[in-house]
């Protein structure tokens, strides 16, 4: 059985104040439900667990019953940083899931081959992500002002989600990450602790994140193309 965690607690404060970009509308939707919608969708996934901040658990069954989703889902209240909130989707996943997919809520234009091809790779490695190579030159400041040096790109990928892996693999990657009292940025760094292979996927279509206002009409021509 493959099961989705879809992360949608964070607060997104680099979006302004006030502002929850998830209900954000574009192209026609919420910018989570067209998230949730992908993996609804997804034949390779069989349920979802939604984490969300507590509080707002209406709000999102509102939204599973507007876009009329199907797939088996429940709600589960996130943590304080990002990491707390997967190891809740973690502890709620039915016993029967062998795979998981973690997804930023936030990353609404991820397709169901890339979806599928993490599946297929965590499968094989124990471990495996969405990523792109970095095309861009990397330079390094010391003091946030000038740069210091050019970085070799070479070997650089972006990380994006899903990030996928067995589920015994994860959880003992987090169970470590809790034991050390470590803060990570990616369900990955957890696999650093214990030394994990983790394959990357690189996608054929852009499956990027809202994160600033400028994002916003990027994302909207991508889910309008498609």
């Amino acid at each position: 059985m493959n099961s989705a965690i879809i992360v949608a607690a964070g607060k997104g404060t680099r979006m302004g104040p006030g502002v929850d970009k998830l209900f954000l509308e574009v192209a026609g939707r919420p910018v989570v439900a067209h998230t949730w919608q992908r993996f609804n969708d997804a034949p390779c996934i069989d349920e979802l667990v939604i984490v969300v901040r507590d509080g707002m658990q209406s709000a999102f069954s509102e939204i599973a019953a507007q876009f009329k989703f199907t797939k088996p889902f429940r709600l589960v209240a996130g943590g304080v940083e990002r990491q707390d909130s997967v190891w809740n989707g973690l502890e709620a996943l039915s016993p029967q899931t062998e795979i998981v997919a973690i997804q930023d809520a936030a990353r609404p234009c991820t397709s169901e081959e890339l979806i599928a091809a993490t599946i297929a790779a965590a499968r094989e490695t124990g471990a495996a992500v969405a990523g792109q190579p970095v095309t861009d030159t990397i330079k390094e400041s010391d003091d946030g002002k000038t740069i210091s040096r050019t970085v070799d790109r070479s070997r650089l990928w972006a990380m994006q989600t899903p990030q996928t892996f067995r589920v015994a693999v994860i959880r003992r990657a987090f169970a470590e990450l809790r034991k050390r009292g470590l803060a990570v940025t990616d369900d990955t760094a957890a696999c650093e602790l214990i030394a994990q292979p983790v394959r990357l996927v690189a996608g054929d279509t852009p499956n990027p994140k809202v994160t600033v206002p400028g994002d916003l009409p990027y994302i909207a021509m991508l889910l309008r193309g498609r």
